[in-house]
């Protein structure tokens, strides 16, 4: 099973120059001066993008004097100025500093993992889902294992356990899932990733774990911690507003950490290392963002449950909602009034995700997919 890839999509997409809608708007910001200045929303300006799950706000006042701070490093090579940064996540994750892998964004950290260990056998997943590991290890020989989602559009975890055989390398989840932002039964993911990961390395994406609103729900992180063959992935690209500054990590025991390392390729550098360690320390912003991504995901669900239109509960910064049309035709159309929507993800092709933008861009997005669903 083959999804369109992001960059193809983005190429075949229409879209459009500009919202005549945004000048007759007059939408006013939400957002008070202060706010502005320290959390540094994006302009509202066509078209508005929301189909690439990007926090939009950010970096902040904080990050962004940091990086400002650090400019005149930029001449050095970042490999002496990592130590603080790694120190900081260990502490964070509550493991020692050699589980730390840090990547240029965790999408390098699938795409190294993917190779690492997937390399000479199989990948098992759950299609749809995010798909830079299993693109980029295919390139490199490693045969993928596509498992429908269940009934429920979970990841099936039952039918997954069942293939994995002498020729599976890795098993990759991706929890809360994207583009589902669904989140599996805290105990039935622990057990089944405990035991998987007695045959196979297993990696757990959790890119989007700061959004999870289920009280105490574990990181696989505490699995790593007693030393199994698993792997998981962090980025700073979502809550902390850094998506185009390439920064993740990865969490591992030392064995597989070693072996991560010495597959990274960008790694990261001076700007990365310092709005990472101010993005750690600024809690106002950490805050703000998760309370922003909270009031636009209501918005978005207010108004599917007006159009009495299905959707998941999504734990994640994104909703993913049943069009009933096919998502290239409505990605046409909603490009036409200065919108970028979610992508195809098949076989899900009369389903749409939907980004949360600023309350500005949400409140407009909300008003166009009226016109066009009501």
């Amino acid at each position: 099973m083959k999804e369109i890839s992001r960059r193809a999509w983005l190429k075949s997409a229409s879209l459009g120059s500009g919202l005549a809608l945004l000048g007759a708007s007059g939408i006013a910001s939400s957002l008070s001066a202060e706010e502005i200045r320290k959390f540094n929303p994006r302009p509202l300006a066509g078209p508005i993008r929301l189909g690439s799950n990007e926090n939009p706000y950010g970096p902040s006042e904080k990050m962004r004097q940091a990086m400002i701070g650090a400019f005149e490093n930029g001449c050095r090579y970042p490999w002496s100025y990592n130590g603080n940064l790694v120190k900081m996540i260990a502490e964070k994750e509550g493991v020692p500093e050699n589980y730390i892998v840090p990547v240029a964004g965790s999408t390098e950290g699938l795409k190294v993992a993917g190779i690492t260990f997937g390399r000479g056998g199989e990948i098992i997943t759950c299609a749809p889902t995010f798909l830079s590991m299993m693109e980029y290890a295919e390139l490199w020989g490693t045969e993928i294992n596509w498992v429908p989602l269940d009934k429920d559009l979970d990841f099936d975890l039952e039918e997954i356990e069942k293939r994995v055989s002498h020729e599976t390398r890795l098993v990759f989840l991706c929890n809360p899932n994207n583009p589902t932002g669904k989140l599996l039964p805290a105990q039935r993911v622990l057990d089944f990733c405990e035991t998987v990961s007695k045959r196979a390395v297993v990696f757990s994406d959790e890119a989007y774990y700061d959004y999870i609103t289920e009280p105490n729900y574990p990181s696989m992180v505490e699995l790593v911690k007693k030393g199994h063959d698993v792997v998981v992935s962090r980025t700073l690209s979502k809550v902390y507003g850094l998506a185009g500054i390439r920064l993740g990590y990865l969490i591992a025991r030392p064995e597989l950490a070693a072996k991560l390392k010495d597959r990274v390729v960008a790694n990261t550098n001076i700007m990365a290392i310092e709005a990472g360690k101010a993005a750690l320390l600024d809690s106002e912003f950490y805050q703000f963002s998760l309370q922003k991504n909270k009031e636009a995901k209501s918005l978005i669900t207010q108004t599917l449950d007006d159009l009495k239109l299905p959707y998941l509960e999504s734990h994640a910064n994104f909703v993913f909602f049943q069009s009933g049309r096919d998502i290239a035709e409505l990605n046409k159309t909603m490009a036409q009034k200065g919108f970028v929507i979610g992508r195809p993800f098949p076989p899900l092709n009369d389903w749409c995700r939907i980004s949360t933008g600023t309350i500005e861009e949400v409140t407009l997005y909300n008003q166009a997919i009226r016109e066009v669903l009501g």
